[in-house]
């Protein structure tokens, strides 16, 4: 899938919710979303009542947004999700939560996860002592994230460390004076925070 260039919160406004694709702008007087919440485009006002499929194609759409994720990624991650015990939707969105860049953005290291992917891609980070690059990576329960002492340096960091520690979900923990973080257990669908209706996702992808 070819990656997206348009505005941010214009999926905001097509998903009808907030995507937090920007931070802390998203929580701000200037976010777009919270002055029009209409879809985007000329027949956004007026639009019929959805049918099932389109209510399950939104839902899909949706969850590849907040994680960033493109269509094969999702349903390779379904896939995986499908074949391991329990509920398939619940997997699904373990599965995805257990990212790397994703775990960098719920530990605070990120205001985004657009920025906490970029940050990996560009290598700020060790998995367990390691350099890693990969946003993908599934991480455990026992791993330990750090920023690599080669990049504390950066201004970035620097400025993070001065920041109180943020909340963070249960089964994670931060450090800023360190700027480690640890993953304290997997997490369970109750620690997963997101306004996603997974079952819609699995009725999808089972027809």
């Amino acid at each position: 899938m070819a990656k997206y260039t348009g505005a941010d919160c214009r999926l905001c406004r097509r998903e009808g919710c907030k995507l937090y694709l920007k931070g802390d702008k998203c929580n701000s007087p200037k976010c777009t979303f919270d002055k029009k919440q209409t879809p985007p485009g000329i027949h956004g006002q007026g639009r019929k009542k959805p049918s099932g499929y389109s209510v399950q194609l939104r839902e899909k759409q949706k969850t590849k947004r907040f994680y960033g994720l493109s269509e094969k990624q999702l349903s390779m991650y379904y896939e995986k999700a499908a074949s391991l015990r329990g509920i398939t939707g619940e997997n699904l969105l373990i599965l995805i939560e257990r990212r790397l860049d994703n775990v960098v953005y719920r530990m605070g290291f990120a205001a985004s996860r657009d920025m906490a992917r970029q940050l990996v891609n560009h290598g700020h980070f060790t998995v367990n002592g390691k350099n890693v690059d990969i946003p993908s990576i599934l991480i455990k329960a026992g791993d330990v994230i750090a920023v690599r002492e080669t990049k504390k340096e950066k201004e970035l960091w620097k400025a993070a460390k001065e920041i109180k520690n943020p909340s963070v979900p249960k089964w994670l923990e931060y450090d800023n004076t360190t700027l480690t973080g640890k993953v304290l257990a997997l997490p369970e669908r109750a620690d997963i925070d997101l306004d996603v209706k997974e079952h819609l996702i699995v009725e999808l992808y089972s027809k």
